[in-house]
């Protein structure tokens, strides 16, 4: 089991650029992490043998749907707690929140960090409800404080959501026997200790058939096995997720596992719509890590939110299945002369967690948006260069969500937001 120090590190955190040269930057894009944390996966398909077809709608209208990562490891240094989630308002606009990550080893769903889950003391002050926790509770850790956020919002629902950048290779060993990885998810997430909690499970695989932080070659049918055997173990009232790739270039990642197929078995889908872009490709071109639509001078054709929605749309997965991904966080490169993208670099921006990255909240006052391209917003400030939504652009963003009929939107990652909710107020 991880200890609570070896947590810090930001599990999605992108390979280093010596890893980009071997892996690709096309291994990263929306083509990309499930937002990298950190910032971080059809129809006429026929069900498995003895699976379970996934038979209930999204419990909310289309278009309504609200997701929020929320990040185990936000306990440590981003001293990001789910009381900040009321704090801000973000709890009284969101309709699901994704708890980040539990892990995937040995084949089978385990504990991410115990000791922040269920095990850390939390003051009256750090507390959602404002009790201290005791030595002796049955429960604490941030399960309990979910716990508390859904007993003062009880329409709010919580997924664990498995996998992530860092811990996707073990889906690979779950792939060669489903069914004991859907049991094995199932007597985690419904621990009577905390099954009160969750309220179903999302699956980040990054990524099936395909390469992440690691390659999988288990074949284009293991994702949609492992979805169905998932949906047959939890049954048709708990929710079933996925976040899946944005790559939709023609023998992409899309096209590498059977998300068509296994869409019967999913509530919705997160199409993972950012990290098109970024500073992996250390001398640039600079380019918005989430544009929503193409423009000219694009450094990849497809790589774009719309490219992402229409493929997915077109291979028979219904609109109200996709969720529009947005990102809390901007990517930025140094070494820039030219304010307008497309300009040469010279390596990643300095970021507070990570080179490269940078939440929006600080972006907003540290370097203010000069333009938009592509439906996303772009800044220069000094010889730095970074792309982040704006409320402005979600809003748009909202516009094409609607004219789409997709069934709502997800955002990673929650302590990206401002302390008053600034974006996902845009959402709303």
């Amino acid at each position: 089991m991880l200890r609570p120090l070896q947590l810090r590190v930001r599990f999605r955190a992108f390979v280093s650029a010596a890893c980009c040269a071997v892996l690709g930057a096309g291994l990263l894009a929306g083509a990309g992490s499930a937002a990298a944390a950190g910032p971080a996966q059809r129809a006429g398909s026929t069900p498995q043998a003895g699976s379970t077809p996934q038979a209930a709608s999204t419990p909310k209208a289309a278009g309504s749907t609200v997701v929020g990562y929320f990040t185990e490891w936000g306990t440590y240094d981003r001293k990001y707690l789910v009381k900040n989630i009321r704090t801000s308002g973000s709890a009284a606009k969101l309709t699901h929140i994704n708890y980040a990550f539990g892990n995937v080893t040995g084949g089978k769903c385990a504990m991410g960090d115990s000791y922040a889950a269920t095990e850390r003391t939390y003051t009256a002050a750090e507390s959602v409800d404002g009790v201290a926790d005791t030595w002796d509770q049955p429960l604490r850790g941030t399960f309990n404080q979910l716990r508390e956020l859904k007993k003062l919002h009880p329409n709010l629902k919580v997924l664990w959501s498995f996998g992530g950048w860092t811990w996707s290779g073990g889906f690979t060993e779950a792939a060669r026997n489903p069914a004991a990885f859907a049991q094995s998810c199932y007597d985690l997430v419904e621990n009577s200790k905390w099954a009160d909690v969750f309220d179903g499970i999302d699956i980040d695989w990054e990524y099936p058939n395909a390469c992440g932080l690691t390659c999988d070659t288990s074949g284009r049918a293991a994702y949609r096995n492992l979805m169905s055997a998932v949906r047959a173990k939890f049954g048709g009232s708990a929710l079933v997720t996925s976040a899946i790739p944005a790559d939709a270039t023609s023998g992409g990642k899309i096209d590498a596992a059977d998300y068509a197929g296994a869409a019967q078995y999913v509530n919705w889908y997160n199409p993972m719509t950012y990290d098109f872009f970024g500073a992996w490709d250390a001398t640039g071109p600079t380019a918005p890590h989430s544009p929503l639509n193409s423009y000219s001078g694009i450094p990849k054709a497809g790589y774009h939110t719309s490219a992402t929605i229409a493929k997915l749309k077109g291979l028979g997965i219904p609109a109200s299945k996709l969720l529009l991904g947005i990102g809390f966080y901007g990517r930025g490169w140094t070494g820039v002369t030219q304010a307008a993208p497309g300009g040469s670099a010279t390596g990643p921006a300095a970021g507070t967690y990570e080179q490269g990255i940078e939440d929006y909240k600080v972006l907003k006052t540290k370097c203010p948006a000069t333009g938009t391209v592509g439906g996303t917003a772009y800044a220069k400030c000094g010889n730095n260069w970074w792309s982040y939504d704006t409320p402005s652009t979600i809003a748009g963003k909202m516009t094409y969500k609607n004219q789409q009929g997709l069934g709502g939107t997800f955002f990673w990652e929650l302590s990206g937001d401002t302390p008053n909710g600034e974006l996902i107020k845009a959402i709303n």
